[in-house]
């Protein structure tokens, strides 16, 4: 079986990096993936020997792949685009829609017109993904399937696999606090900063690292704050890490005694949240879904009021400044990952789904 998902997107987020491990973990059960991108924002390593990739904003050549390539399935991730594609390249298989975007005005667009192409479902990655797109979509089944992630990738590594000599450099007698993802609105990097000057005015024994945004629309403005609120010091800010070497970050973090952080506003599922705990490090979050649906609060990290900074300082302190604590909630942490975010759990789901929709098309090319 081959199937093709577009999206417009090649980032270095956490739909690429879900779908990477779907790829691997298809290729296993006979299922070969394509992916086609319009927009490329660095994210093509992620993909590294896992799948081809094509990156064209060229419609007459998308159309050309669509033909030539003879999908079983077509995937579309919030690209409207893709539909007039599709219709265009007279493709009569199954598609299949992912709805990832989590705010409700920048989905709507690719969710009100489907150019004459009749999705078969929507796949949503969490339960809170779900309640938006019901709002849009009445008449098409809607299912829930988590991202999965390859947990012997994500793994708490040893002392001695951890790869000391790449940045970021374990500071001595720092306890790290990891903040990861784009610097933009959504991932709300100001109250990281607020956090951070908090903790900076009450301790000198915690360092954060923050992981990404160097093709963020807000980066320059996110550096002019650092620095005029004297925070470089303990805001350490590395804007490209290989999708290689995180599993080696997170490995630094939990055996300093930290956790993470995520001050998101709102997720449509939370990739980095399950690396961490895969990871063996705790998540500190809000407490809104689908935060709450992935982190156990008191059990794999601390649940904290929404937007409330002193909250979420002291949230942290209770991970950082209690060492058993620290340790008990990595534990949960490795084993509530495996159990119900695991590749193994959830990629099954998309599996049996797609060829459940193989035999219904091979059905129907008989009877045509």
């Amino acid at each position: 079986m081959k199937i093709l998902v577009i999206w417009r997107l090649l980032t270095v987020g956490g739909v690429n990096a879900g779908w990477r491990n779907r790829a691997v973990y298809f290729k296993k059960h006979g299922i070969e993936t394509e992916f086609l991108y319009t927009t490329d924002h660095g994210g093509a390593h992620i993909m590294q020997d896992v799948s081809t990739i094509y990156l064209t904003k060229d419609t007459e050549e998308i159309i050309a792949i669509i033909k030539k390539n003879r999908y079983d399935a077509i995937i579309v991730v919030d690209t409207k685009d893709a539909f007039k594609w599709i219709r265009k390249a007279k493709f009569k298989g199954p598609v299949i829609v992912e709805a990832r975007t989590p705010e409700l005005l920048k989905l709507t667009p690719h969710l009100a017109n489907f150019r004459g192409v009749h999705p078969e479902t929507i796949i949503v990655p969490s339960y809170y993904q779900k309640r938006l797109v019901s709002i849009l979509s009445d008449n098409i089944p809607i299912q829930v399937i988590y991202n999965g992630l390859d947990t012997t990738f994500f793994r708490p590594l040893t002392q001695e696999e951890i790869d000391m000599e790449k940045i970021p450099i374990q500071p001595h007698g720092k306890k790290i606090i990891g903040w990861i993802g784009r610097v933009d609105k959504r991932k709300n990097w100001p109250m990281l900063i607020e956090i951070a000057k908090k903790i900076k005015k009450e301790r000198d024994d915690i360092e954060i690292w923050l992981i990404g945004g160097a093709q963020s629309v807000q980066r320059e403005e996110f550096a002019k704050k650092r620095e005029t609120e004297n925070l470089a010091d303990i805001i350490k800010w590395f804007p490209v890490i290989p999708y290689q070497q995180m599993p080696h970050v997170y490995a630094k973090i939990r055996i300093s005694g930290g956790c993470t952080l995520a001050t998101t506003k709102c997720e449509s599922f939370g990739n980095t949240f399950i690396e961490s705990m895969s990871c063996g490090v705790p998540v500190v979050a809000a407490d809104i879904m689908p935060m709450n649906e992935l982190v156990k609060n008191d059990q794999t990290g601390v649940l904290f009021a929404d937007q409330k900074v002193e909250e979420a300082v002291k949230s942290i302190y209770q991970i950082l400044d209690d060492e058993k604590k620290q340790q008990k909630m990595s534990s949960n942490s490795i084993e509530h990952v495996q159990k119900n975010f695991s590749i193994q759990q959830v990629a099954d789901q998309y599996v049996e789904l797609l060829k459940s929709l193989d035999i219904k098309k091979q059905e129907g090319d008989r009877n045509d």
